[in-house]
This record gives C-alpha cells, structure tokens and sequence, in this order.
C-alpha cells in the first residue's frame, strides 16, 4: 500500500460536506467504494454505514474498525429581514477562527451557495468593542441574498447545513497536508486503506470496518453502532489535536513523529494488553510511533462500554489548526498509522483476540 492510494481517496473525502447528523453525502461515497469489497453493507438506524469482510470459520470472531464521518460546522439558525443568516455552532468551536472566513450554505435539495461570515470592519467598531471577541451567536452569514424572502426563495431554510470552506492541498515539501474535516476523514481513507490491504487475505475473523456518525456532538453514532456490530475487539481512528507549533519537542502530540499511541483521554482507557501490542507491532516493523494524552475523546469512549465491555484501542494521528478549515497533517503520520493498523489487524487471531478480552479479568 502506497501513501498515494490513501491520498486518492483522503482529498475529495476531506472536502465532502458533512457536518454531523448530516453525513449523507460523505455515507454515499464510502458505500460506492466498500461495494467494491463486499456484498455485506450495512447500516444502523442514524446512519453510520460499515463494510463486512466474512471469515470462512464458524462462529468467528468479530473486530470492528471505525472512523467517524461527521465534522464540526454550523447550521441555519434563522433568517434575517436583509437575508443574512445566523448560526448555530454543531460541534466545538473558537470564536474567533470565524469572522471574514468564507462559508458554504448547502439546502436540503443539495444546492450550495457561497458565501462569508461578516466582518465588521475595524474603523466601525469602538475602542471597547475591538478588545472583544465576537460570540458565534452575533456573527452572520451573507450568502447575496438582499431579503428573508429572497434567501427563502432560493430553498435556504433553519437547519440547512453550513461548512467553512477548506480546499485540500499538499504543501511545499509534500509532506504536510492542508485542509478541511481531517478529524475525521483520515479514519475514513484510513477503513478504506485497510479494506484494500486485506482484501486477498483470509482472517481469522469478521473484520467489519466503517465509519459513524454524530462523534462530535456526542460519540452517538459510535453507541449505536457498536449495538450493531457487538464486536469481541474495536479499534478506533480518529484525529487528535497537535500541540507542537511552539516548538516544545515534550508536549503530546507532534507532527511528524508516527502513530499515536493513547494511553488515557476524557472518556476511555485503553484495554492494556491491546495498547502494548500496538506498541510491540510498531517495535517490531519500525514503524514510527509516540505516546498521547489528551482531556478530549474519540469513538472509543462509548464503543468500548457497549454491553459487558469491548476491549478498544485507538490508532490515531495528529494535526494542527484542528476544529477549523485548515487542518494541517503530516503525511508521515499517515502511512506509519497504516502500517500500524495493517500488520495489528492481519495479525490477530482467535487466541489472540480472547487473551485481549481476558486482559482485565
């Protein structure tokens, strides 16, 4: 597996519109793709869709694999009487990565229109106002329209979509990657990648591999999902923010420097003997890899309290400028994420699979 394979499918996923509970668009993609693996598709009830790749034997096991398809954005909150729009935040956002930046306002026929967030020019506003920062809940979104009534007619309504523009680009030295919904269409190239790499090999297991929906605005699809798939084994990718641009080589989470391996977050600690295989299967094939902890979570945090408990492990990347339009990833990361993931899943086995359930018992 190449790193350009992974990049064919990364970009356009990247620049699909999908903010969560409207991950249609992104859901369509990846069943045109996992139809050319399997017959076996399959959906839960919000959403999130998952490719089956059967084992020949009996009663086999199961190992779920999962990214997570939505992304933060905006929706419409109401229109105003000059045909401005307001919004409303869907997921974690800082205010002030916003004002000026241009936007896109996608309807429920899937029409776009362009558009930006306004900007009070600086000579308007009075000394006392430019020490504050604007609140979300005061910015508003001007798409051409010049009345209510205007906009309406266009087929803009409350609730309609909103994604802040974010083209993907690979920057100068062709290592780092610019753009858009990373977090977390890296784990959705990521299912694919792996789907391809395994797609002649003979698992000792049901691999099921997808992606949910809903992860940013509280890991739902992730419940639901797991209540479909009732894996033995999870394992969880996702896009975690870097916080190295200071140049303090000691912070969690630097680019460049491999796979991460996630020993605790806000919502899960990692089944031990999983996290230790991670560690020796990077050992063993030289695969770039560093230690993480963030107060943030992933998927994982409710995969793994589904039922009597799955054991879960995370193979996630890092990137800076995370939750805004311009992400920046290092490619790097990437394939030693993939190898990661690659030799650990076409590794286990049925044994090895129960040692990791009896880990904590």
């Amino acid at each position: 597996m190449n790193k350009e394979f992974i990049l064919k499918h990364l970009e356009p996923l990247s620049e699909i519109y999908g903010i969560s509970g409207q991950e249609y668009l992104v859901a369509k993609y990846l069943h045109e793709v996992y139809k050319t693996y399997t017959d076996e598709i399959v959906y839960d009830q919000l959403g999130s869709i998952f490719a089956i790749k059967r084992s020949k034997k009996e009663h086999a096991k199961k190992v779920m694999v999962a990214g997570h398809m939505d992304e933060v954005g905006f929706m419409v909150k109401t229109i105003t009487k000059t045909g401005c729009l307001t919004m409303h935040p869907v997921g974690g956002w800082f205010s002030q990565t916003l004002l000026g930046q241009r936007i896109s306002v996608i309807n429920r026929n899937g029409d776009v229109f362009k558009g930006a967030i306004a900007s009070i020019p600086p000579h308007l506003l009075t000394e006392e106002d430019r020490k504050k920062p604007m609140e979300i809940k005061s910015m508003l979104v001007d798409i051409g329209a010049t009345s209510k009534q205007e906009a309406e007619s266009w087929g803009i309504c409350v609730g309609d979509m909103m994604v802040l523009d974010g083209q993907f680009r690979q920057l100068h030295g062709q290592n780092r990657l610019l753009g858009k919904a990373f977090d977390n269409r890296y784990g959705c190239a990521m299912g694919i990648a792996l789907l391809e790499s395994l797609k002649d090999v003979e698992l000792d297991f049901d691999l099921i591999v997808g992606a949910t929906v809903q992860e940013e605005v509280g890991l739902r699809g992730a419940t639901t999902s797991a209540s479909l798939v009732s894996p033995d084994l999870a394992i969880v990718f996702d896009c975690s923010p870097a916080n190295d641009a200071s140049g303090d080589e000691n912070a969690f989470g630097q680019l460049g420097k491999g796979v991460l391996i996630r020993f605790v977050d806000a919502n899960m600690l990692p089944n031990r003997c999983m996290m230790h295989r991670l560690e020796q299967v990077c050992e063993e094939h030289e695969i770039p890899y560093q230690f993480y902890v963030s107060m943030g979570g992933t998927d994982a945090g409710a995969i793994h309290k589904h039922a009597s408990g799955v054991p879960t492990v995370t193979m996630c990347i890092c990137a800076r400028n995370i939750h805004t339009n311009s992400s920046i990833v290092d490619v790097n990361d990437i394939v030693s994420a993939f190898n990661a993931a690659r030799h650990y899943v076409s590794g286990l086995n049925e044994q090895l699979i129960s040692d990791m359930i009896s880990c904590n018992q």
